[in-house]
């Protein structure tokens, strides 16, 4: 059984705790498909726009530069050749596409296993609600203050999209906000600590297998 300190909505606690069943996230932490799930995630982020030119490309004249005899000099062919500087690639890089996609089923997995490491780890704080009423930094500042995350690396989950709170967070370095449907496993490791409310834990812990978020890219 895992149990979690409630911050109220000020960072400050409430006396009560958050109690669940790991099994209900996770049957364990999988470092390899947690691995896998990540390097499946950055291999999507990469744009893949490079691209070197081949001898063919290079500018230049495509007869030799001097006779094959006579000279007393090594021979030498055309100045586009790879051998020479300036010339083109051997094997020129070409645009492409890197990215690819694991089941969907063990991208959900990798999520909730993720989320399941956050908590054996200690970095979670689990909030009974999160909201702000105007998109001021300071008040988001002032919550990591409390909470003890200052000038920490965190993400903040959502039960739902919220725009007010993350137009108050974008301006703090390495803080976050994502909705739940958003989230997966390179979300949930790229930053150490996790905000979460109550309501988004329960929505992960009563979803369905099948249906769970964090098979987004």
């Amino acid at each position: 059984m895992i149990s979690v300190p409630i911050h109220s909505q000020t960072g400050e606690a409430t006396g009560r705790t958050y109690d669940f069943d790991p099994a209900e996230l996770a049957p364990g932490v999988n470092k390899q498909l947690l691995h896998d799930a990540v390097v499946m995630y950055q291999a999507n982020l990469r744009v893949g726009t490079h691209k070197t030119k081949t001898r063919s490309e290079v500018s230049g004249s495509s007869h030799k530069l001097y006779k094959q005899k006579g000279t007393g000099r090594a021979r030498m062919g055309n100045k586009r050749t790879p051998v020479r500087r300036g010339g083109g690639h051997g094997f020129a890089k070409r645009p492409r596409d890197f990215s690819y996609r694991m089941p969907k089923k063990a991208l959900r997995l990798a999520t909730r296993s993720a989320l399941l490491g956050k908590f054996l780890d200690g970095e979670v704080v689990v909030m009974e609600q999160l909201a702000v009423e105007q998109a001021k930094t300071k008040v988001v500042a002032s919550l990591l203050k409390t909470l003890g995350v200052s000038g920490k690396s965190c993400l903040i989950a959502t039960e739902q999209l919220d725009p007010l709170l993350y137009r108050s967070a974008r301006n703090i370095p390495d803080v976050g906000v994502k909705p739940a449907v958003e989230l997966n496993a390179y979300e949930l490791l790229r930053r150490r600590h996790l905000i979460v409310t109550t309501a988004t834990l329960d929505g992960f812990r009563s979803a369905d297998r099948k249906s769970v978020s964090g098979d987004k890219e």
